[in-house]
């Protein structure tokens, strides 16, 4: 490979989030938010509302960090799908890496440990709902075994355009 193009792994460790990861978090969430597709929000999070958000993941023993490098590279959480209590046994993932890390594994390392903790907790289902055109979650999905349920076309807009999203499920149990 053309030592331009490689890129060196470190080891990634994953861990259970701490309430003290907050404002990194907030800070990978956000530039997110005011950078790309993958939060369909144009809306920075503030320190109080990250609080509240990483809280409810805390309890529910549903967020996780990945390190590499002394730092803090990455997160994972699930949720619930809907609200109903017939979804109660299906929950929805979320995986962002910092900028500058992607290509490393760590999405990889946090996608694995959140299949784990939520077949662990005793889920049925896992959802991802992608934006279509962000092939390299849907890629990750797929090598964990998430299969394409379908498309929506044009359900959600940023940036001045119409995004498509991209549905998929991997069998728990």
């Amino acid at each position: 490979m053309n030592p331009i193009y490689e890129r060196e792994r470190s080891a990634v460790t994953v861990r259970p989030a701490r309430s003290g990861d907050v404002e990194v978090i907030r800070a990978i969430r956000n530039h997110a938010i005011e950078h790309s597709t993958a939060l369909w929000t144009q809306t920075p999070q503030s320190s109080a509302e990250a609080a509240t958000w990483l809280a409810a993941h805390l309890e529910r023993g549903s967020a996780f960090v990945a390190e590499a490098d002394g730092e803090v590279a990455g997160f994972a959480v699930y949720g619930p799908w809907r609200a109903l209590d017939g979804y109660r046994h299906t929950v929805e993932d979320s995986v962002y890496v910092r900028e500058g890390r992607h290509g490393l594994g760590i999405g990889s390392a946090l996608l694995a440990a959140l299949i784990t903790a939520a077949r662990e907790a005793g889920h049925h289902v896992v959802i991802a709902g992608i934006e279509a055109e962000n092939t390299s979650s849907i890629r990750l999905h797929e090598r964990f075994g998430f299969q394409r349920v379908g498309v929506i076309p044009e359900v959600g807009t940023k940036f001045g355009r119409w995004l498509d999203l991209t549905l998929m499920r991997l069998a728990l149990s």
